[in-house]
């Protein structure tokens, strides 16, 4: 299980990554995602966005493949 930093977001509840695989894991309320080949910035970015929200709309949603993992 990845380590995940939780968040202040309506549909987000926490944050992880792994760097070495370039996995980005997204606990939202429904479920758990990973989203694959995403580059450490992207993550960086995500976790200090002002909307959490917001940014993994504009900047992750549709840009990268994923997998439901729960």
């Amino acid at each position: 299980m990845m380590q995940r930093q939780t968040v202040v977001s309506s549909n987000i509840k926490s944050i992880g990554y792994d760097g070495a695989a370039g996995i980005l894991e997204v606990e939202f309320f429904s479920g758990v995602y990973q989203y694959h080949s995403v580059p450490e910035p992207v993550f960086s970015a995500f976790l200090s966005a002002a909307s959490h929200g917001r940014y993994f709309a504009q900047v992750v949603k549709d840009r990268y493949s994923y997998t439901r993992v729960r």
